[in-house]
């Protein structure tokens, strides 16, 4: 990795960009067949004081976004579905636990 001098998080290299977003994709993916259509799924690298991460975002259809950040070191050791599962169940344990805002038909 190099480094930028006016950044406290290392660079990422062409390679290692491709392999945090191919990783970011592979959870996202992974997460979209644990859930319902309802559950919107995204994913985005971002960039932050720590360096680059790949996070994955969920909005379920009652709740706040759910979302998990990941490092390359993180990709690269771990299984993309245990991180996607761990997603799925705090956005669908989210949706549970938040009551919906619609009214029910007649009222």
């Amino acid at each position: 990795m190099q480094r930028d001098p006016l950044d406290d998080g290392p660079e990422l290299t062409n390679e290692q960009r491709r392999r945090l977003r191919a990783g970011g994709t592979a959870v996202a993916a992974r997460t979209r067949e644990l859930l319902p259509d309802e559950f919107v799924v995204g994913t985005e690298l971002v960039e932050g004081h720590d360096g680059v991460q790949a996070t994955v975002a969920v909005r379920p259809p009652a709740g706040t976004v759910v979302s998990a950040g990941f490092a390359l070191s993180e990709v690269d050791e771990s299984d993309p579905a245990d991180i996607a599962t761990q997603i799925a169940a705090g956005a669908a344990l989210e949706a549970m636990t938040t009551p919906t805002r619609h009214r029910p038909a007649g009222s």
